[in-house]
């Protein structure tokens, strides 16, 4: 096989990625649809759900809820197998203060970024092992990283990169690769209200806030959604077969946030 080859995977993979119908997950969808794979996503969101791109199937459900991970897993079953599994869920959580982050948003971090990813990983594990394939757990550079005011978030994205490390030396002797990705500040809605959020609490303008945070990124830019896909194509790529165990920032160097 020539290196060039080794870098596109091969046609036919059976994916699942959670939530796949918007942002990062949206593009990961397209990306191994548009590589030949056949892919099968779910979400909460109905409206992009009926919105996403032919071909690509998928299931209304989410994460923190045991019955529709079960649901999902028995939609995801016409696949007859899976080769990659992405657990891409999760929410921002509060941005406050340790003393005013209330315990239900405090579970509801929890229960979603990181009992979230159990769930799935519970029951794709062996479907996984059939296939000796690929899990792809979504954190990010706030798991690697101390980030104030986002504590639930930051403890939750820490908890995904040891969870992955843990399962590539489970899995491992099985033929199963587990990696992580962290992104960094990925341009769309959702990074649009964490920095609002935060110059709210801050008391400085957006502008400021978002200008504070590019500054702690060595290439002084945001990264794309397609930047996240690509890594999830090269990871289930020939050229990616003995990666494991891995956190792989994709972050334009974020210094500190």
């Amino acid at each position: 096989m020539k290196v060039i080859d080794s870098l596109i995977p091969r046609s036919g993979l059976r994916v699942l990625i959670t939530a796949g119908a918007n942002g990062i997950g949206l593009a990961i969808a397209q990306a191994f649809q548009e590589a030949g794979a056949r892919v099968h996503v779910c979400d909460i969101d109905e409206q992009a759900l009926a919105a996403l791109p032919e071909g690509i199937t998928y299931t209304n459900a989410d994460v923190s809820q045991e019955a529709d991970v079960d649901r999902l897993f028995e939609d995801a079953a016409h696949l007859g197998g899976l080769d990659v599994v992405v657990n891409n869920a999760g929410i921002a959580g509060p941005t406050a203060s340790i003393e005013d982050i209330d315990p239900e948003s405090w579970n509801r971090t929890i229960n979603i970024n990181l009992n979230g990813q159990y769930r799935v990983a519970n029951r794709a594990t062996p479907l996984l092992r059939e296939s000796q394939g690929l899990l792809i757990n979504m954190a990010s550079v706030a798991g690697r990283l101390g980030f104030a005011y986002r504590t639930p978030y930051a403890a939750s994205k820490w908890a995904i990169v040891g969870f992955t490390k843990s399962l590539a030396c489970e899995l491992g002797p099985e033929g199963v690769r587990v990696n992580a990705i962290l992104p960094g500040i990925v341009r769309g809605p959702r990074i649009e209200k964490v920095i609002a959020d935060r110059a709210a609490k801050r008391g400085i303008s957006y502008a400021e806030m978002e200008k504070e945070n590019l500054s702690k990124v060595s290439m002084r830019r945001m990264v794309e959604p397609t930047d996240i896909a690509a890594m999830a194509l090269f990871l289930s790529a020939p050229g990616g077969a003995n990666i494991s165990g891995q956190a792989l920032s994709v972050c334009a160097n974020v210094e500190t946030i």
